[in-house]
């Protein structure tokens, strides 16, 4: 669970790890607010959530790979994970762009 404060209008401000006086409310570490939030964090923290998510994707081909190839089995996963990694897996179909036409050309 993290620690927030938000604005008048309901908008994240302050994102914590701990809790403060000033952090009055909490989320949960996946919520859409929170990477909404860090996305519009700038300099080297912006630089390192991007390198964090541009890594993600890194681990979830591995485990594509790892499982396509029997090196692991779906169910070695802790029941947490299972969940976590379908819910990727549904995002990811949803919302991946598709560069390349269903004849080979590219869009």
């Amino acid at each position: 669970m993290l620690h927030i404060k938000r604005n008048d209008q309901g908008d994240i401000v302050t994102l914590s790890k701990e809790p403060s006086p000033e952090c009055d409310g909490t989320i949960e570490p996946d919520s859409p607010e929170v990477f909404a939030f860090l996305a519009q964090q700038t300099g080297q923290s912006a630089q390192m959530i991007a390198s964090d998510l541009a890594f993600v994707r890194v681990v979830e081909d591995m485990l594509e790979v790892l499982l396509a190839k029997g090196v692991l089995s779906f169910t070695d996963l802790p029941p947490a994970a299972q969940s976590k990694v379908m819910e990727r897996k549904s995002l990811r179909a949803k919302n991946d762009v598709n560069l390349i036409s269903d004849d080979g050309g590219i869009i």
